[in-house]
């Protein structure tokens, strides 16, 4: 096909209209060059062709928008995201069905944020040709990614995601006032701010018309933020208009870095101008004789601010304001002194981190200072939304737990009533499971290459102060040997690295950051880096570690082939350190006026030092260019722990170099340690499957209305360790899950209690001897690995009537804070139906390990490794049989799954499928004998994984009830 052809057929794919046939609006622009016209054979060929750029990129843009969209009347009754949607698009584009299957595999679904969200008292008015009309500072936004390199799908995924929040806010123009609370839940330091960014330049080009962005308790975070939105969205213009002159210092802002509107809004009546009430350097302040920069223009005195006429020519208000009650108390003031009736003023808050301080926590029993601050900042959010009837509330976190455990019937609280939105991860984005080995990989098979940790963490384990000082050592020596490696890449034509940075947190007292500067200042001194002798230490370090680790995740990057190529880098990497008065920086709650060091400034100079704090640099804070992480410090409490994990971000052309190391045996109560990796680790796996069900009872069901509801979300919620809970006590609200059923799906059930003395082990053991019984065939059954390759394995099976799977799972006992109780609602009820009647039951034979004798048993059985949480944390295991999943899924009837021909031989209407996996769990001095046998009952637990049939809940069905608000909380935390 011509190029000709190929503009012609890009023209139809324009950006926001909805999907309509191709073909004779194509041949139409053709009829010169093409008289006879093209057949839909030949548009189909043109989106196919890979040299059709222009083509693929606008088709591969529109299908991502209309997959997404959720308020058109062209969607039908098709649900965003599902193959139906996609069938109806490719209806409307005209494409026959016997084409579908190729357009597919060439231009996959790519999936959405996750949203949970109650039924809106409204009908659908973010349209898309309402956001045509009105979309100036969205598009000035856009652009500014597009400048910072963001390519075209990451931008395109931000507009849908955006897009999900702002439709479900109120309409701003709509005649009665409504309040929509939500929440918006992404990943630490992975770009939630980008997220409500867009929500803003959104919501303004949409009508709000007052912007509060209310921001972390730290003065430093709140600089940032307003930092970055006037940098990104108020623009150069806008910021002119003002008085103040808070950036004529900033770098950024003499290099013309800042936003440069395309028309400027302050000349002219087609576009709302944006006026500050913050700035850089100062939070709100009471106006005073300036309250009339809160008084909302109009242009018909007859008619309402909220009314079109009055409300788009309206300029928009923006406050920065951080979550302190004397900065909150100075703007409910104002508020209330505003010329404007508030009741017509559209306001939208954006709540950052908005499970620190913003939930109502009080506490009789408790009324320490913090406890009361907390509190009074709750009030006064409660105040501001009491205030302003059209305000929409948004909260933003990483951690959501303590948003969604408050009471949703106290008005006070910020409960997200309206919708929850769970945003995706994003693909360069480095995390918690980045830094662990999720997949259970055995620890002797372990590589840079495949492992995480092996990769990335380095275990802190010192007994001494000599040890304590040594790893300390390598910690430093790792700071300066990447900042050498990051000098070799920017010599080689890498992107300037402007910042290069060491975060070491053992403690939140300021005093004892003071001694740990200290230490490292000290240990800077001596390391001798400005010398020789330093040098076959660092040598040592980069063969040893980093260029293996280079060579196995960061090969499309320039590395040293040797270390003589390094070794002059390394002194300049030391001078960028050094320069100034120290290389460290203390940053924390002391006034700078405590510390002789430099200023901890990333906007007005680069950054290449190490950082030592607490709390001020443990949540929303983003530390730019974190490479190195010294951490230590324990917290009982998991949304606080992963709020530290600054190691989490984006780290593009440096990620092969991130450095984790961390405290295995931490001093805690009564002199215990404590395994700071492994309960990081469980934290994980714990948001993770908070998230997946998020996703699994997302959407609406066949008859049109939510699985689930916000108020249902809490009760989805575990924790693994008994003494990390979710959130803080008083921030959790009482509900239980009652009901929880998933046709086709398989759930692992491993959350045991501890080992013990073995016995529990045996117990369950005894328990499915039964199922074992009635194993009399041995087949092979498929999977498809974590690359998509199909792979076999062998297991034996037979089959056993349900209600002998009942009785045996009936017997196995639970870590505290885990209920199987749902499950087995779903289970019996499904027996009690019919729908029900048997299991499959498989026991996968390793191909790598030979069967054991069990004592007691009348043949050998296959015992693996699985992981068992250590000591304190030996609540449960890991997982079950993970890839062997596909096989019993496929038994109970998923559709999407593929276990084989026996799999499928295997299924029938009212059969579930079920997986046994013995696993090792010797008493900690018999690990060799239980690996060769023969070995005794109390040293394997049974671990099972099931799916029930898909006939049986074929959408997936989860049940609650709500006990009396304000009884504490759903899962024991003792």
């Amino acid at each position: 096909m011509s190029d000709e052809v190929f503009r012609a057929v890009a023209r139809e794919l324009g950006d926001g209209f909805p999907p309509e046939n191709v073909l004779y609006p194509v041949n139409a622009r053709l009829r010169a060059s093409y008289p006879d016209g093209l057949t839909i054979a030949d548009i189909i060929d043109v989106f196919l062709d890979d040299s059709a750029v222009g083509v693929r990129t606008a088709l591969t843009s529109r299908l991502r928008q209309w997959d997404a969209e959720s308020v058109e009347t062209w969607v039908g009754s098709t649900v965003p995201q599902s193959p139906e949607r996609r069938a109806r698009i490719y209806d409307l584009l005209g494409l026959p069905v016997d084409a579908h299957a190729e357009m597919d595999a060439h231009f996959p679904r790519e999936g959405g944020p996750v949203v949970i969200a109650a039924q809106q008292p409204w009908d659908p008015w973010y349209t898309s040709e309402r956001r045509r009309e009105h979309d100036f500072y969205w598009r000035a936004y856009k652009r500014v990614l597009a400048d910072k390199n963001w390519d075209e799908a990451t931008i395109g995924k931000l507009d849908i995601a955006t897009t999900e929040v702002v439709h479900r806010l109120a309409d701003p123009t709509r005649p009665e006032p409504y309040q929509s609370k939500g929440l918006v839940v992404g990943y630490v330091q992975s770009g939630k701010t980008a997220n409500f960014s867009g929500v803003v330049a959104k919501a303004i080009d949409a009508g709000y018309r007052l912007v509060i962005v209310l921001t972390g308790t730290i003065e430093i975070l709140r600089s940032q933020t307003q930092r970055r939105l006037d940098m990104e969205l108020v623009g150069r213009q806008n910021i002119s208009a003002g008085v103040d002159d808070d950036y004529a210092n900033d770098e950024d802002w003499r290099n013309g870095n800042f936003l440069e509107h395309e028309i400027d809004p302050n000349k002219t009546n087609e576009i709302p101008a944006i006026r500050r009430l913050t700035t850089s350097t100062f939070d709100y302040k009471s106006l005073l004789a300036g309250l009339s920069a809160l008084h909302f223009e109009t242009v018909d005195h007859s008619l309402p601010l909220n009314d079109p006429k009055n409300l788009y020519p309206s300029n928009i208000r923006i406050a920065v304001v951080k979550k302190n009650v004397s900065s909150l108390k100075k703007l409910v003031a104002d508020l209330k002194k505003v010329p404007t009736e508030l009741d017509q003023i559209p306001a939208l808050i954006i709540d950052d981190e908005a499970d620190q301080a913003s939930v109502n926590t009080i506490d009789p029993k408790k009324m320490e200072t913090e406890q009361i601050e907390r509190t009074a900042i709750n009030g006064q959010i409660a105040e501001i939304l009491g205030l302003l009837k059209r305000a929409q509330y948004i909260g933003y976190t990483a951690t959501p737990f303590a948003n969604v455990f408050v009471d949703p019937e106290d008005s006070v609280n910020v409960f997200p009533s309206d919708f929850i939105v769970s945003l995706e991860r994003p693909g360069p984005y480095m995390g918690g499971a980045d830094f662990h080995d999720l997949d259970d990989v055995e620890d002797d098979d372990k590589t840079p290459a495949n492992s995480n940790q092996k990769a990335y963490v380095r275990d802190l384990r010192s007994e001494c102060d000599e040890d304590r000082s040594a790893e300390q050592l390598r910690a430093l020596d790792s700071f300066v040997l990447t900042g050498a490696i990051k000098l070799f890449r920017e010599s080689k034509g890498a992107k300037q690295y402007r910042h290069h940075t060491m975060l070491v947190h053992e403690s939140v007292k300021q005093a004892e950051h003071d001694a740990v500067a200290n230490d490292f200042k000290a240990l800077w001194k001596s390391a001798g880096y400005s010398q020789a002798k330093s040098l076959s230490r660092l040598e040592k370090l980069w063969a040893e570690d980093f260029a293996v680790v280079s060579a196995a995740r960061g090969s499309e990057l320039a590395n040293p082939s040797s270390f003589g190529v390094l070794e002059e880098f390394i002194g300049a990497a030391y001078d960028r350190i050094s320069e100034g008065t120290s290389p460290v920086i203390v940053v924390n709650g002391a006034a700078e006026k405590d510390y002789k060091q430099d200023s901890l400034d990333f906007q007005e100079r680069g950054v290449w030092k190490i950082l030592v704090g607490g709390t001020k640099l443990s949540r929303g804070f983003t530390v730019e260019g974190l490479t190195i992480t010294y951490y230590t410090r324990r917290t009982g409490q998991a949304d606080t722990l992963m709020q530290m994990g600054r190691w989490f971000g984006f780290r593009p052309g440096y990620r092969d170099l991130v450095r984790l190391f961390i405290g295995r045996t931490v001093g805690g109560p009564a002199g215990a340690d404590y395994d700071m990796y492994k309960a990081f680790e469980a934290i994980v796996r714990d948001e993770q499957e908070f998230r997946n069900e998020l996703t699994r009872f997302s959407g609406v069901n066949e008859k049109g209305e939510p699985w689930v509801t916000p108020r249902d979300v809490p009760p989805m919620v575990f924790q693994q360790l008994p003494w990390l809970r979710p959130t803080a006590r008083n921030k959790m609200f009482n509900a239980d899950l009652v009901y929880r059923g998933m046709g086709g799906e398989s759930f692992s059930f491993t959350m045991q209690p501890p080992r013990g003395d073995g016995s529990i082990n045996a117990r369950h053991f005894e328990a499915v001897t039964p199922l074992l019984k009635s194993l009399d065939e041995t087949g092979s059954f498929n999977f498809v690995d974590k690359d998509d390759v199909s792979r076999s394995f062998t297991a034996r099976y037979g089959i056993v009537p349900a209600h002998v799977v009942l009785e045996a799972v009936d017997q196995f006992e639970w870590a505290n804070g885990w209920d199987f109780g749902p499950h087995r609602e779903a289970l019996s009820t499904a027996i009690e139906s019919g729908l029900l009647e048997d299991f499959a039951v498989l026991l996968p034979y390793p191909k790598t390990r030979e069967p054991i004798e069990i004592k007691g048993w009348h043949e050998k059985l296959p015992i693996v490794n699985r992981k068992r949480q250590e000591r304190e944390y030996r609540t449960g295991f890991t997982g079950t049989a993970v890839r062997e999943r596909d096989a019993i899924e496929h038994i109970a009837g998923s559709p999407k799954k593929n276990g084989g021909p026996l799999a499928g031989a295997l299924h029938r209407k009212t059969r579930g499928a079920l997986i046994l996996v013995f696993a090792n769990d010797p008493a900690p001095r018999q690990l060799k004998r239980a690996q060769a046998g023969p070995v005794d009952s109390r040293d394997f637990a049974t671990l099972f994984s099931y799916a029930l049939p898909h006939a049986a809940e074929p959408l997936g069905r989860i049940g609650f009830r709500v006990k009396q608000s304000g009884t504490g909380a759903i899962v024991d935390a003792n």
